[in-house]
Parts: C-alpha cells; structure tokens; sequence
C-alpha cells in the first residue's frame, strides 16, 4: 500500500527577518505543487488556531507527497534547496514532522 507524506514545517523567524524572509519563500513553496514530480498539494501561511498554542512559531507550510520516495527526492531537488538554506538563514528555530 503506497501512503502519502505530510512533511509539516514549522518556522519561528529571528527577530526583525520574517517579512523579508516571507516574501521569497511563499511564492517558492507554493511553486513546488508544479515545479517538483510528487508533490500532490502546498498549504502554507500563519496560525489562525484560536488555541494558543503556536508556541512561538511564526509559519508554517505543509506539502503532500504521492509516497516516502517523493519526500525523499524533493529534499534534494534544485528547486527546494535554496528554500530550505532561505528558511535555515532567517529561522530562529525550525521543526520538520513528517506523517
């Protein structure tokens, strides 16, 4: 049986980076739905649970693979790459969990 993978992120910026930091990422992320072989759907933005608790974290993204293999092959893929190093610079504190 071939299951989808979530790959759930979470971001907490470094003070005083976000806005910069948003702006080239989220038109990126939301680009790989066409741009990388797998991904089946993009949600990305900020919180809008009324729990509180986001424990600090600014944004976030979810994106869906067809199956393990193509969350395997996008976190290499060109395309990714120079997201995740963008993500790496402006973050204070990032989580990946993938389901």
């Amino acid at each position: 049986m071939v299951t989808a993978i979530s790959h759930v992120v979470l971001v907490s910026w470094k003070s005083g980076s976000q806005w910069v930091a948003e702006d080239s990422v989220r038109p990126a992320i939301r680009g790989f739905v066409d741009t990388i072989r797998g991904v089946r759907s993009v949600v990305e933005g900020h919180s809008s649970s009324t729990e509180g608790l986001v424990e600090g974290f600014d944004f976030g993204f979810v994106v869906t693979f067809a199956t393990a293999d193509d969350r395997d092959a996008y976190l290499d893929h060109p395309v990714h790459r120079p997201v995740a190093e963008a993500i790496r610079r402006a973050a204070e504190r990032v989580v990946v969990f993938d389901i």
